[in-house]
């Protein structure tokens, strides 16, 4: 992707190396952004101890001056230039709907974070939390994404932010409200296909978005395909094969690895809101 030296968002918040007060999960209550958060660790083997040990636990990070390796200031600077993208793409598309898009803000962390969907350490991955309207990376998940989820590419990295912008568009459009409370009216099995019809609706916008920055002529050669093997990889069947040598459907919260790509690359296609209708389709 060409990126350098491009325009940056003002929306990025640095609490990189910056300590966290008291323990504990804060605002539990405060919506669907947890549950992604703990769906996320579970999906990737972890159990319900290791999120304990990932949430709201551990020592506080030390008080001072972050003063991170000369890679991960890059990838700062690079998702920089991503939000700032998203937002000018989808700033276009809301006007042309009759809508105002609402900027949300990334969130740079390393190690623990506290947002309003509660406390979070970085081995849950980067989340958007609808209570506060953020987004959250701790920049280590590049080489994670890269090393352990086999996803190299600094546009594979660019569809995980695109994606999580994507939960920020459907928190806009009014989705996430309507989603919310039916955790509480239905079966956890019921709720999970819910979830990942919510989960492919937000690869359908990161889709939009790709289809969008493609015409400002800022993709390379390559970079469809790394967006592309990074929904592979980080499809639930895909996943939980790894993790545990078997799949269970019933537990599905974000979608197969085959739904993930096609409703990113239906979004790719289409760039526009209209046709990422997830919710209201037979076939994923």
């Amino acid at each position: 992707m060409k990126w350098k030296g491009r325009q940056q968002s003002r929306n990025v918040e640095d609490r990189r190396g910056r300590s966290i007060g008291g323990k504990g999960i804060a605002g539990v209550g405060g919506g669907l952004g947890l549950i992604l958060v703990i769906v996320f660790t579970l999906l990737n083997g972890g159990s319900p101890t290791d999120l304990v040990n990932n949430i709201g636990l551990g020592e506080p990070q030390s008080e001072g001056t972050y003063t991170g390796t000369a890679r991960e200031e890059e990838m700062a600077d690079f998702v920089a230039v991503v939000l700032k993208d998203t937002e000018e793409v989808w700033t276009d598309i809301f006007a042309e709907n009759g809508m105002t898009y609402e900027e949300p803000t990334l969130v740079l962390f390393s190690g623990q974070v506290e947002s309003a969907c509660g406390i979070a350490g970085s081995a849950v991955g980067p989340f958007y939390c609808p209570g506060d309207q953020k987004l959250y990376i701790d920049l280590s998940f590049y080489d994670e994404l890269s090393q352990r989820f086999n996803a190299p590419g600094d546009f594979a990295m660019a569809y995980v932010v695109a994606h999580e912008v994507g939960h920020h568009v459907q928190t806009l459009l009014g989705t996430t409200e309507e989603i919310m409370p039916l955790r509480n009216e239905m079966s956890e099995t019921e709720f999970n296909r819910y979830l990942v019809r919510f989960e492919l609706q937000a690869d359908y916008y990161a889709g939009v978005w790709a289809h969008h920055a493609q015409g400002l002529g800022y993709l390379e050669a390559g970079d469809v395909e790394e967006a592309m093997n990074a929904a592979h990889q980080i499809g639930d069947d895909t996943l939980q094969r790894q993790a545990r040598g078997y799949v269970t459907p019933d537990s599905f919260t974000h979608g197969t690895s085959e739904q993930r790509m096609r409703w990113f690359e239906r979004g790719f296609e289409n760039g526009s809101i209209q046709g990422g209708d997830t919710f209201n389709t037979n076939n994923l």
